[in-house]
């Protein structure tokens, strides 16, 4: 997708964020107390409301918690990074580095697992670490919030897809080429439609990239650069529609526990009542496999939308 000015984090994220270093830079250990919300409204300046998430998000972080008479403190579980100073020895530093050294691949293919199998709102990043058996605070120095986990997350789906450069000969052939292996990231990632946005548009390379082949799929047509982007977006949206037909299918029958087949033969006595009441004698002799079949969708959808693109050249060409 095309890159917009990058937008500056809300007060609490970046409260958020300065409280977090501290606790992991040992600056606040466990047991000592954090500012109260009150405290943060009157020390960085904002509203009590936003004092409150600053609070709720280093609970749901597991980074604090409340401790009766106490108040809310560094939680005991919290694994801030230990210091070591420069006279201790090579053997005592071994004993302080971690056991495993987590990577970013590692954290992002196993958020896109969950993913898969549980939907986007299934990631967090407590169910993270707990998938990769470590402490939250291992993941941040991956990612710093679950935005930009789901970022890094489509990101990382983008870069499955090869696009050849210079791809196929022709301007057709070329966006039938990416449109399908969009079509498949998102038959593939269920998720990702949902993670994407055309208003505000994500900042990551691999997700860029698709959008930069797809312009330069036009190149030599004489089309100028506002309509060459509103194709872009048009083609990426064809795609993203129908994959969220799809996706909401899915989500349907995990909810459910009801296929579309069963589904159709709870529905069955109403849609008679309905389509053989006469009133609508078109739709009673439409096949249910055309409505149900999503990839014909998805296929009728972008041939019909080409055929439409050629004829705006043509026309332009007279």
């Amino acid at each position: 997708m095309p890159s917009s000015p990058q937008r500056l984090d809300p007060p609490y994220r970046r409260i958020v964020t300065e409280l977090r270093a501290r606790i992991l830079t040992g600056d606040l250990r466990p047991g000592d107390r954090v500012p109260s919300v009150r405290q943060i409204a009157q020390r960085w300046g904002v509203a009590a409301a936003t004092a409150t998430k600053v609070m709720a998000t280093l609970r749901d972080e597991g980074l604090v918690e409340t401790k009766v008479g106490s108040g809310t403190v560094v939680s005991a579980r919290t694994n801030h990074k230990p210091s070591v100073s420069p006279t201790t020895s090579p053997r005592a530093q071994a004993s302080v580095a971690p056991r495993q050294a987590l990577s970013r691949k590692q954290v992002l293919r196993t958020a896109i697992a969950i993913a898969d199998r549980e939907g986007l709102d299934a990631v967090s990043m407590r169910r993270l670490a707990a998938e990769l058996s470590v402490g939250p605070m291992s993941l941040y120095r991956h990612v710093a919030t679950k935005d930009e986990l789901v970022a890094q997350m489509v990101d990382e789906a983008f870069g499955e897809a090869e696009l050849p450069v210079p791809g196929p000969e022709g301007w057709r052939a070329k966006l039938e080429l990416i449109s399908r292996r969009q079509w498949e990231l998102c038959r593939r990632h269920l998720w990702l439609p949902r993670a994407v946005s055309f208003t505000r548009p994500l900042l990551v390379p691999n997700l860029t990239a698709h959008t930069e082949w797809t312009l330069r799929a036009l190149d030599g047509l004489g089309l100028p650069m506002t309509t060459r982007i509103r194709e872009a977006l048009t083609l990426h949206g064809l795609v993203v529609t129908v994959a969220l037909s799809l996706a909401d299918e899915i989500e349907a029958q995990q909810e459910t526990g009801m296929t579309l087949d069963r589904w159709r033969l709870g529905q069955r006595k109403r849609a008679a009542e309905l389509l053989e009441s006469g009133r609508f004698p078109l739709l009673a002799t439409v096949p249910e496999e055309a409505v149900s079949d999503l990839d014909g969708l998805f296929e009728y959808s972008l041939a019909c939308h080409l055929d439409g693109f050629a004829a705006l050249l043509a026309a332009k060409s007279r």
